[in-house]
């Protein structure tokens, strides 16, 4: 009987560990990682702080495309907006940042439903919360990008863009950087030799279109 009720016991103590670790917020490793980060190299004061999905996560040496800026890339690959806005006191009020360049919004487009005002719906979210800290330092967006594995999101990813590009028009201080139409061919087709093979994520080609897009809105020293 005792054997009995201790195993019980066991696989009770087992199918909660295994709850709860499958219940774990996401992305919480990713954060944890930053902070680890940040305990072994303390980041720049003020920086320009890079947030958004794997676009940024895999821009490793985005230093080097923009040297003399102090850059902080906290990118984390697979997230949406309301990842951002989940972990805002995480990746981006810690670092008290001078200037603020997102890249978010494509991941969103995985969700059931959504459509390209549930996207901006979730970027006026992030914006307002950020300006409730921030009232006035600059914010880019950059737009949601082309590529031939998300071929069949284009529609509600350009509808977007043009809402979102709609809505920054109107606030001070924030810009869109329209990197879309810079990653199509003459023929309006998606360059194809920009990405790696998953036909996804950009290679250095890609990158090299995005550095003059992006450099003039940063803020120099």
């Amino acid at each position: 009987m005792k054997v009995r009720f201790l195993i019980a016991a066991l696989l009770l103590i087992n199918s909660f560990t295994s709850f709860s670790q499958n219940t774990e917020q996401p992305f919480i490793n990713e954060v944890r990682y930053f902070k680890k980060l940040d305990s072994l190299n303390a980041p720049p004061e003020r920086p320009i702080l890079f947030i958004g999905s794997s676009s940024f996560t895999l821009w490793k040496d985005v230093k080097d495309y923009f040297p003399g800026y102090p850059i902080l890339n906290r990118g984390f690959g697979g997230s949406s907006l309301p990842h951002l806005i989940m972990y805002a006191e995480d990746v981006i009020f810690r670092y008290n940042p001078k200037q603020i360049v997102i890249y978010c919004g494509e991941n969103d487009l995985g969700g059931a439903n959504v459509t390209g005002q549930t996207i901006l719906n979730r970027f006026k979210e992030l914006h307002s919360l950020i300006r409730s800290r921030y009232p006035k330092i600059p914010i880019a967006y950059i737009s949601m990008k082309p590529s031939p594995s998300r071929e069949k999101n284009l529609k509600t990813m350009k509808e977007g863009n043009k809402l979102i590009k709609k809505f920054i028009r109107k606030k001070k201080n924030t810009v869109f950087i329209d990197v879309f139409h810079h990653m199509l061919n003459k023929d309006g087709s998606i360059m194809t030799d920009i990405f790696k093979s998953d036909n996804l994520h950009m290679n250095a080609k890609g990158y090299a279109i995005w550095k003059p897009l992006i450099e003039p809105h940063l803020l120099k020293n």
